[in-house]
């Protein structure tokens, strides 16, 4: 776990500022992918036919653009890791934050879309693992200060 730990309420003041770094990391990710499946297919095209005149302005301005939205998509990521988040899952904007309950580290999950923080699991467990937060485990949540 990273050096940063947080409590519930700490976690949920951050969820305004995570989730436009989440949904910017998510559809540059996307952008990505999409522009390489592109110039994969570009590719498949000219060793099939045995070479073919290519655009080459077009593809030099989508090289640019994939490049742009690689830049965006590495500094959102960068952003959330910053506060010490730890990013999951781009497919489905998945974040956790390492949380101390009782005498282990656990990660506090939210899924972008949730309207707060619901869900923990522990750190061996992933998405499939988690575990509603009940009233009770958020009074714990609160309970454990930053160390």
């Amino acid at each position: 776990m990273g050096e940063r730990t947080f409590d519930l309420e700490e976690a949920e003041r951050l969820l305004p500022h995570l989730e436009g770094w989440l949904r910017a990391a998510v559809e540059g990710k996307r952008k990505v992918c999409e522009m390489e499946c592109e110039y994969a297919g570009l590719v498949k095209s000219i060793v099939l036919r045995g070479g073919c005149l290519v655009d080459v302005a077009h593809f030099s301005r989508r090289r640019r653009e994939k490049e742009e939205w690689e830049t965006r998509f590495q500094e959102a990521v960068q952003a959330i890791q910053d506060c010490g988040c730890l990013v999951k899952d781009l497919e489905i904007g998945l974040v956790d934050f390492p949380c101390r309950l009782e005498d282990r580290e656990v990660y506090l999950c939210w899924k972008l879309g949730e309207p707060s923080i619901q869900f923990w699991h522990n750190t061996d467990e992933g998405f499939a693992g988690r575990k509603p937060i009940d009233e009770k485990l958020a009074a714990q949540l609160k309970r454990y200060p930053l160390v």
